[in-house]
């Protein structure tokens, strides 16, 4: 039974026919039509009023017909007439009806759709491609994103590395601590000075290998960098190359008042590895040399310096003694250890621009068994000086008092080798390595000298 919908006034047309509903399907049109607009028949209606006469009950189609008198739309779908009726209420000359089905226009249609299937996929594909291409440029600059998420205190506190010159401090304490084993004298004013001084060395190396990494490109994701905190390349070198003169116009000032070239000689090769290392024209660290440099710099070299600097005085030149060099070779692994761990989370970066850093070479996996080496090396090291009465026995107990140190830097690299945020704390557990390892070794050779202890 068809319902209609009739309104109390009539319809401005320029036809006489208004949209209604269909015939069933023997008597007109088996197949929906298709939409045109209602401008297309007729020009903009205006309707007084509206209403719905008779329950409206939806069935399967819809037809159009065109009946003359007063204007009646019948359907057999109420409610898709309730949103025609909707429509035109809202805008007249916009209603869309159904036009007569054609067979050329239905292949039209599905041409059309089968057309924009392989443009779709082509769509979807490119859409996927584009993530992909995101999500690899994204990895490569995690980094940076990383570094965005860190307050600016955490980066000028990342900036100055204030737990890494303790390879200033540590080196300087087994020297003196040597010397006053031999000695039984401890020169605190020497002690000082040196200090200082050396600071203001390690300064230099600090702020000239961000300066002159800025060149290379190899900081440009390191947010940390003196040179991106600052913006300005010119000025971090500046300053590091006057820290530098300030440090060695005081180390060569020191060394003329123990009147021992040796000290100045072995402080200006510590020097110079660190130059060789980092500057132009030589930047051994992109050859992967950067480890045996820093080992000899602040091992052999350094500690012996400090040493002989304590224990010599003007016309009495001291003697090399066994437990300085033993001891040196010691604080060299550690003071390696922390260079060495400082790369696990730069592997990418220092690759992508050429520096070939012993991690880029071997990988993360091999690099956690040069860290486990390293350690046991320390402990296995340490026992043998104590066996062939290198060291005192005293500092068998003070190497064994920092195995938990030592096993927490193996483990903590172990677990995290891969993961590039957690690891780049894996320094910091160095830091403390040497720490521990550098006091413990001070206070066992100043005790041997004060009690003597039976091996």
């Amino acid at each position: 039974m068809a319902q209609a919908l009739r309104c109390s006034t009539p319809l401005a047309l320029s036809v006489t026919s208004v949209v209604a509903a269909g015939t069933q399907r023997g008597q007109g049109e088996s197949r929906p039509a298709r939409s045109r607009s209602f401008a297309s028949l007729a020009a903009p209606a205006r309707f007084s009023s509206c209403r719905f006469v008779g329950g409206c009950r939806p069935v399967a189609r819809r037809r159009i017909h065109v009946s003359s008198g007063h204007p009646v739309a019948s359907w057999t779908q109420p409610s898709h007439a309730q949103r025609i009726v909707s429509s035109i209420k809202a805008r007249a000359d916009t209603v869309t009806v159904d036009e007569p089905y054609s067979e050329a226009a239905e292949a039209e249609e599905e041409g059309g759709n089968k057309a924009r299937e392989p443009t779709e996929e082509a769509g979807k594909a490119g859409i996927a491609g584009e993530t992909r291409a995101e999500e690899e440029g994204g990895k490569a600059e995690a980094s940076a994103a990383s570094g965005a998420k860190l307050s600016q205190a955490t980066l000028i506190w990342r900036a100055v590395k204030l737990p890494i010159y303790s390879v200033a401090l540590i080196p300087l304490m087994i020297g003196a601590s040597a010397a006053y084993l031999q000695t039984g004298v401890f020169h605190a004013a020497r002690f000082g000075s040196f200090l200082l001084f050396s600071v203001l060395v390690i300064a230099w190396l600090n702020l000239s290998n961000d300066g002159f990494d800025s060149f290379t490109g190899v900081d440009k994701t390191k947010p940390e960098s003196v040179v991106n905190l600052t913006g300005s390349r010119f000025r971090v070198l500046a300053a590091a190359f006057l820290l530098l003169g300030i440090g060695l116009a005081g180390i060569i000032s020191g060394a003329a008042a123990v009147a021992d070239p040796r000290v100045g000689w072995l402080l200006a090769a510590s020097i110079a590895c660190g130059y060789v290392y980092q500057c132009p024209p030589f930047r051994l660290s992109y050859k992967g040399l950067g480890e045996p440099l820093c080992f000899f710099a602040f091992g052999p070299l350094a500690t012996t310096a400090f040493y002989l600097h304590q224990a010599s005085n003007p016309g009495a030149p001291a003697a090399l003694s066994p437990a300085v060099l033993a001891a040196s070779v010691l604080v060299g692994i550690t003071t390696t250890l922390i260079l060495f761990c400082s790369h696990f989370h730069q592997i990418d970066g220092d690759r992508a621009k050429g520096k070939m850093s012993p991690l880029v070479r071997l990988g993360t996996a091999k690099g956690c068994e040069v860290v486990r080496v390293s350690v046991l090396s320390l402990y296995a090291l340490s026992a043998a000086f104590v066996a062939t009465g290198v060291l005192p026995w005293t500092c068998l107990l003070a190497a064994a008092a920092t195995l938990p140190i030592g096993r927490i830097v193996v483990d903590f690299v172990t677990s995290h080798h891969q993961d590039k945020d957690t690891i780049f704390m894996a320094k910091y557990f160095c830091v403390r390595l040497h720490i521990a390892l550098g006091v413990a070794l001070t206070a066992a050779l100043s005790l041997a000298r004060r009690f003597v202890l039976p091996m």
